[in-house]
């Protein structure tokens, strides 16, 4: 569309919007109907770690979203002289998993657990052994059921549990509802079905421990829909609280709540079978849709759903690259020091261009990322912690790529159990994620790391919000065509991409440094073990 259509098309309200609650930033997208970003806007926040747990306030959500949302609506303003009136369709999306529990009155039962605690061991190993599914510790029902061994106060006044989008969407629209991906999170998904399998929630009813409280499961759980269908309607009230100005006007198609799994999926056009996209930012996880059912039971992958209902194994790991972004800001302010102020883009871009000069082990550098728990190497808390002998290369090549090759370590050790023992093998493997924005390096180390090509698309940078953008089109105009398709005819008829096949020096020079890596796993758990965390947590 050119300008004149595009300002045509907000007048009339034909656009979608995409909000997605991201580990480290809110983003709100504006697409017209041929998928065209219009404007954005984004709120930059972080967790907290309030006694032992990782939170965020709900008082943050909506300022984010209320930012964001402000920021977008100037854009659109300042380029096309068209306030925002009416939005066709949105989407919500955020961190998959975590624990949001309220009371009937919609009280808020105890703060927000996210993703990121690994609180819930018990709980995830006594579930997947009654289940023969693996639940790991983020899930929504690990950290329920967890409540429940605890014997926490709040469980027996427990009306509704829900993810981090499935709240917001709540609030915009009424509906307690989860799209089918965000919802495979929650409670395990029977493909047969697309809802929560029935013989799963039979057994957790039987629990001697559950059936004490004067609550059902099903009752407690969120809807399930999956992607394509409408999931209620934008309220007035919601509209104000997207919108605090009023200008904004209720009736927007809601599209089901998302995670950010889910609409990295479709923001890498991958949903088909044998496709793969791995994201990356705080946390990192890859995707890959099956064709075929896994032979066991693994511990470390997650058995989870497309949007619209198809099995993938998820590998999820808690740290990628946080410690990346600390050590850029160490820099960043030595450099201010100094009296240089570098943009954050050049900033980083000049640090990752130093990784090319490195030596294909990274010298013999180690380095762990964990600022919190790490489920793939069995880590329960987060000490950063970089590691040197006196003999190795220590210079700025070496130890950037140190940074990159640790962000990726828990990722590959997760993807080895798919390719070797499971001999789960994609046609395509699509990376996104901020990481990506400096061309080349990352991807080219990925690559290495994996041992496979890895495809970046022109939106790796910003895939999420834009592909909950597509999401809510779809719940829109997709007429009840396979989510696959629509993709393949509409969205991504002429991706630009490029694609970095393994070197063959930086395979062999990552796979020493993982060797080093796991030998030395041992000197971050004594870290974990014998220095306090200073808030208090462990």
């Amino acid at each position: 569309m050119n300008l004149l259509e595009t300002s045509q098309a907000i007048q009339a309200g034909n656009v979608s919007l995409g909000i997605e609650l991201g580990s480290t930033r809110i983003k709100a997208v504006l697409i017209t109907a041929d998928y065209h970003t219009v404007a954005a806007g984004s709120y930059n926040w972080e967790n907290k770690l309030e006694n032992n747990v990782w939170t965020y306030s709900l008082e943050a959500v909506w300022t984010g979203i209320q930012t964001s949302y402000k920021q977008l609506a100037a854009e659109v303003q300042s380029k096309y002289h068209q306030p925002i009136t009416n939005i066709k369709s949105i989407g919500i999306s955020a961190m998959m998993h975590g624990y949001l529990a309220f009371d009937q009155a919609d009280n808020l039962l105890v703060p927000f657990r996210t993703w990121r605690n690994n609180i819930t061991g018990q709980a995830a190993d006594e579930l997947t052994k009654l289940f023969n599914f693996n639940i790991p510790q983020r899930w929504t029902i690990a950290h329920l059921y967890q409540a429940i061994l605890n014997d926490e106060a709040h469980v027996n006044e427990l009306d509704f549990v829900t993810t981090l989008a499935g709240y917001v969407h709540w609030q915009l629209s009424g509906e307690k509802v989860l799209g089918t991906g965000d919802a495979s999170g929650v409670f395990p998904i029977d493909p047969a079905t697309g809802y929560y399998d029935q013989k799963m929630l039979d057994q957790f009813s039987a629990q001697a421990n559950v059936k004490k409280y004067p609550w059902s499961i099903e009752k407690v759980l969120p809807a399930v829909k999956p992607a394509g269908q409408a999931a209620g309607q934008l309220t007035e009230t919601g509209a104000k609280l997207l919108d605090p100005t009023g200008n904004l006007q209720g009736g927007s198609l809601m599209a089901p709540p998302e995670g950010d799994a889910g609409t990295g999926m479709v923001g890498t056009n991958s949903v088909r079978q044998r496709t793969g996209n791995i994201s990356v930012g705080t946390s990192a996880f890859s995707m890959v849709v099956l064709d075929q059912s896994l032979k066991q039971v693994h511990r470390d992958i997650d058995m989870v759903m497309t949007p619209d209902g198809s099995p993938v194994a998820m590998v999820h790991v808690n740290n990628c690259s946080s410690d990346i972004n600390a050590w850029t800001s160490l820099f960043g302010t030595f450099a201010q020091r100094l009296g240089v102020d570098i943009p954050a883009d050049k900033l980083y871009g000049t640090l990752f261009l130093e990784a090319t000069r490195a030596d294909p082990n990274a010298g013999g550098l180690i380095n762990y990322s964990y600022l919190s728990g790490e489920n793939i190497t069995k880590m329960d808390a987060g000490r950063p912690l970089f590691v040197r002998t006196p003999n190795s290369n220590f210079n700025l090549p070496n130890f950037m790529l140190t940074q990159l090759y640790a962000a990726f370590a828990p990722l590959e050790i997760g993807m080895e159990i798919l390719t070797e023992e499971e001999g789960i093998q994609t046609d395509v493997m699509i990376a996104q994620g901020g990481l990506f924005k400096t061309p080349v390096i990352g991807q080219q180390v990925l690559a290495n790391a994996l041992n496979i090509p890895i495809t970046i698309m022109e939106n790796a940078g910003e895939g999420g919000p834009w592909g909950m953008a597509v999401l809510a089109e779809f719940a829109e105009n997709g007429d009840g065509q396979d989510l696959a398709d629509y993709l393949d005819s509409n969205v991504f008829s002429h991706p630009e991409t490029m694609t970095l096949s393994p070197e063959p020096a930086g395979v062999t020079g990552y796979q020493e440094f993982l060797k080093n890596y796991v030998a030395a796993l041992p000197v971050e758990g004594e870290a974990i073990k014998t220095i306090p965390d200073q808030n208090g947590g462990k």
